[in-house]
């Protein structure tokens, strides 16, 4: 069977502005129709890479590829594979939602009826029929970044690149856009994904890179990730104290707390650990009333990996 290859690779990246480097050295493979997340702080270089990615940027070393064309000698079949939704709408706001669908269409020199098919599909897909013929002016936040999304997708691209793409929304409408992103994925296409939500990237990403001044710093899915992090433990609760005292005796690191009946036993919340340490109190015959693994969220990885930003440089 023959491998897939990856929809985004990029070898050494590098990219400065003046004496500041922005990229130092970046390298990515992200397979076809997954989530890949990219977190940093701001300035971390986050918005330049999806700018060089998106052809809008040249890189000033290494070598990228994406949806199999290379970036430097092929950008507008480059172009032609990919789609942006950037922080910023691209709606034209006197236009009606429908007018821009098709204006998007016109841009992708489609024939007339199909540009018009296509914009019915996507009103439809993205729940704007009823607002088809109003002016983007008057529609909500959410509305305007499904419409934005939208616009992006009458070209089909195969990866899409969304750059901090439910800022502002309420916690409703981004939930909406997570299902519209879901939905994508569904069908084959690439999401090339920066945000500063992390439960946004917990939710979405299949896996998720780390970027600190331009290096990265970490790559891995979510639950990988928060492994890497100190301060994971399982919680045993006993039904009494005959229980909690065995227990203790046979988990020697563990931290005890009498009024609850429960002991805290450090570990990385993996299945294997889990089950090695029932399996020592099994031995024992000691009975486990209630068990909870805890682990560090993504806001402790993205503290744990990433410094303070400078706050003299410009946000890239």
């Amino acid at each position: 069977m023959g491998t897939t290859r990856p929809a985004v690779t990029t070898t050494g990246l590098r990219k400065c502005f003046g004496d500041h480097v922005v990229l130092d050295g970046l390298d990515l493979s992200i397979p076809q129709g997954t989530v890949f997340s990219l977190l940093g702080a701001n300035g971390a270089g986050k918005t330049t890479t999806v700018k060089i990615l998106s052809t809008l940027l040249d890189p000033d070393g290494g070598s990228a590829r994406v949806g199999g064309h290379d970036l430097a000698t092929e950008p507008d079949r480059v172009r032609a594979a990919i789609g942006v939704t950037g922080q910023f709408s691209a709606v034209d706001s006197l236009l009606t939602g429908e007018e821009n669908l098709r204006l998007m269409a016109d841009l992708h020199h489609f024939p007339r009826r199909d540009g018009r098919e296509r914009a019915a599909r996507l009103l439809d897909r993205f729940d704007l029929v009823d607002a088809a013929g109003k002016p983007a002016s008057a529609y909500s936040g959410g509305m305007l970044r499904r419409l934005d999304l939208a616009m992006t997708l009458v070209g089909d691209p195969r990866v899409i690149f969304l750059d901090e793409p439910t800022t502002g929304l309420d916690p409703r409408s981004r939930r909406a856009m997570w299902r519209i992103i879901q939905d994508l994925v569904a069908d084959g296409v690439t999401l090339f994904l920066t945000t500063q939500y992390l439960d946004e990237a917990d939710e979405l990403a299949d896996r998720i890179a780390v970027l600190d001044h331009g290096r990265l710093v970490a790559e891995g899915t979510a639950e990988e990730l928060k492994r890497r992090i100190p301060g994971g433990h399982v919680r045993l609760r006993f039904a009494d104290q005959q229980d909690l005292d065995a227990a203790e005796r046979v988990l020697c690191q563990a931290s005890r707390d009498n009024d609850t009946l429960t002991l805290r036993v450090p570990g990385d919340g993996s299945l294997r650990s889990v089950k090695s340490l029932l399996d020592r109190l099994d031995e024992q015959a000691v009975a486990v009333d209630e068990l909870s693994v805890h682990t560090p969220d993504l806001d402790d990885v993205f503290l744990a990996f990433t410094s303070e930003p400078d706050t003299r440089k410009v946000t890239t």
